[in-house]
């Protein structure tokens, strides 16, 4: 079987030969602190589930120290320029996206190959087993879409390659280049889900209910459902990852009043929930990957631009859940 650690060593692997052409790379001033930052974080792809809790911290301060300290820098990578790009994009047109898409396809036909899938259509009953080699799963289903986002990244490289015929090596070097645009922030996701994950189990939800019951009024649905979507958008906001926000607020509002109290259907509460949250994630830079790694890569004056230009989509999508939720979870 195929498993979520699959997806860890791809990554490790990655990080690891980021590291090495980090160190190696005498146009970098600090090439040893960034290679050592990006061979630490390797590490924990690798071998986290061997190190423990205690040296698992260690290693997350060790990264912050690194980068707290300005140890990491932007080598030189060899690289095309600006006008053979717009050459290249002039020959080759639309097709340069295929390799692009075959990520979120593969991603999506894994999912569903790895799962199975029962749909009754309008126009046909489409039954899909999931994948079995002797009686046993082809893909861990519980991660079968970490595994085959993995996958299709993979394919899409590899698509790229035989489509574009570049050096071997050029997907390792962009990609480093590219993680030493986005520095630091490249950790966040990873550790907001942490973050997530410890108040969870540290009973914020609880504390949050607790809250939620002295502001929401037993029988106001409409009050109940704002507190939770505008909730799962400012502690997304906060968090900078509306999956860290998603356990604490359906803890400690979601499931006690929605779904429990006022009879709410619990996929629509979560899946309108989560989109709520969603809204959070434009209106902060905690969203690294979404709002500040794109304005570091556009060179923007302002590097909170694209979330400025974000809010006000980002209000009026957070209206519309709410009103969606109010009118479609409950009967």
């Amino acid at each position: 079987m195929i498993t979520i650690q699959a997806a860890y060593v791809l990554a490790g692997v990655l990080f690891l030969a980021f590291a090495y052409l980090s160190v190696r790379d005498r146009g970098n001033p600090k090439r040893f602190t960034t290679g050592l930052f990006w061979a630490l974080f390797a590490t924990s792809f690798l071998a986290g589930d061997y190190l423990g809790d205690l040296a698992n911290g260690v290693l997350v301060l060790a990264m912050a120290a690194i980068a707290g300290f300005g140890g990491l820098g932007i080598g030189r990578v060899a690289t095309t320029t600006g006008e053979e790009r717009k050459a290249s994009s002039a020959a080759w047109g639309n097709r340069l996206f295929l390799p692009a898409l075959l990520i979120p396809a593969v991603t999506l036909i894994g999912t569903f190959a790895a799962r199975g899938i029962d749909w009754d259509l309008w126009i046909a009953n489409i039954t899909l087993e999931p994948l079995l080699v002797g009686g046993v799963a082809l893909v861990e289903p519980k991660q079968a879409t970490v595994i085959s986002l993995a996958a299709g990244a993979l394919l899409a490289t590899i698509a790229a390659l035989v489509l574009l015929r570049p050096p071997l090596s050029a997907p390792l070097h962009e990609g480093r280049r590219l993680m030493d645009v986005i520095g630091w922030a490249a950790l966040l996701p990873q550790m907001l889900a942490s973050l997530g994950a410890v108040f969870a189990v540290a009973g914020v939800g609880k504390v949050v209910g607790d809250l939620a019951t002295q502001v929401v009024p037993a029988d106001n649905l409409l009050i109940a459902v704002v507190v939770y979507c505008v909730g799962m958008a400012a502690f997304t906001t906060i968090m900078g990852n509306a999956f860290a926000a998603f356990p604490v607020l359906t803890a400690g509002v979601g499931v006690p009043f929605l779904i429990q109290h006022f009879g709410g259907e619990p996929a629509a509460v979560a899946a309108i929930g989560m989109l709520a949250g969603f809204c959070g994630t434009l209106m902060t830079p905690l969203a690294a990957n979404f709002n500040i790694v794109p304005a570091a890569l556009l060179e923007l004056k302002n590097r909170n631009g694209v979330i400025l230009m974000q809010i006000p989509t980002a209000l009026m999508m957070l209206a519309i859940n709410t009103a969606l939720m109010y009118l479609l979870a409950f009967r």
